[in-house]
């Protein structure tokens, strides 16, 4: 069932306008955060079904995000995939060490990242 709230925390506004892009036209909904502490924020008024974060973000970044989004009970449950040019072997694996539902490797594949946002959505 598409509809859901997806955040999207993302600073470059190409690889943004995609992912948004790509969702809306599969009818989600987006609410978007260019900052790690804009999508804690985000995440914490907006109760999203589904997060996509970036890594490499100003400020804060994706694996701070995730730590605070883990340690608030509102936020814990919400899954997060890693969206990320960090497309090494090691560099996934302490990703998803830190914690992360998914990983997306950037740039990305439409139909792939399409069936991972819906399989993380039918998770729930």
């Amino acid at each position: 069932m598409a509809g859901e709230l997806i955040l999207i925390v993302e600073d470059n506004e190409k690889n943004l306008k995609l992912v948004r892009d790509v969702l809306q036209f599969k009818g989600y909904q987006t609410v978007e955060a260019s900052n790690g502490e804009d999508g804690v924020r985000l995440a914490k008024e907006r109760h999203p079904a589904l997060v996509l974060m970036d890594i490499q973000l100003p400020g804060m970044n994706g694996i701070t995000a995730l730590g605070q989004l883990r340690a608030d009970a509102s936020t814990r449950a919400i899954p997060v995939i890693a969206v990320t040019a960090s497309a090494m072997t090691h560099d996934r694996q302490k990703i998803m060490a830190a914690g992360f539902d998914g990983y997306q490797s950037k740039p990305i594949r439409v139909k792939d990242f399409l069936e991972a946002v819906r399989a993380m959505l039918d998770r729930k």
